[in-house]
């Protein structure tokens, strides 16, 4: 059985292009980890749901695969951002859960 939970450390990069999406880069071991346990179970695009922590704040989201940087890419929103003082460059520790729920029924768990 796969674990559902990982902490990690992970840098923080503005994507590139006019968007402003800041996304946690997931490092590659735990990354290769969560492509084996739960890859083959993703929604569109690839995603895979998560439940993610950093500092007190936590969040309902998805990871994303990134064919680039050969990890999933965590998008942290604006009010994440603000509340934690995250900035480009940064290194975080951060808490993802999977959300087997949402994974394998498609149901919110909001």
């Amino acid at each position: 059985m796969s674990r559902h939970e990982f902490q990690l450390k992970a840098r923080v990069c503005k994507y590139p292009g006019m968007s402003g999406w800041f996304f946690a880069m997931l490092p590659k071991i735990a990354a290769a980890e969560i492509k084996q346990g739960f890859g083959q179970k993703r929604r569109g695009w690839g995603a895979i749901p998560v439940k993610a922590t950093v500092g007190q704040s936590v969040w309902s989201s998805s990871i994303f695969p990134d064919s680039k940087s050969g990890t999933y890419l965590l998008p942290i929103k604006l009010s994440i951002r603000k509340r934690e003082g995250i900035k480009d460059g940064d290194v975080l520790s951060l808490t993802l859960r999977i959300d087997v729920q949402r994974l394998v029924n498609g149901v919110s768990s909001q």
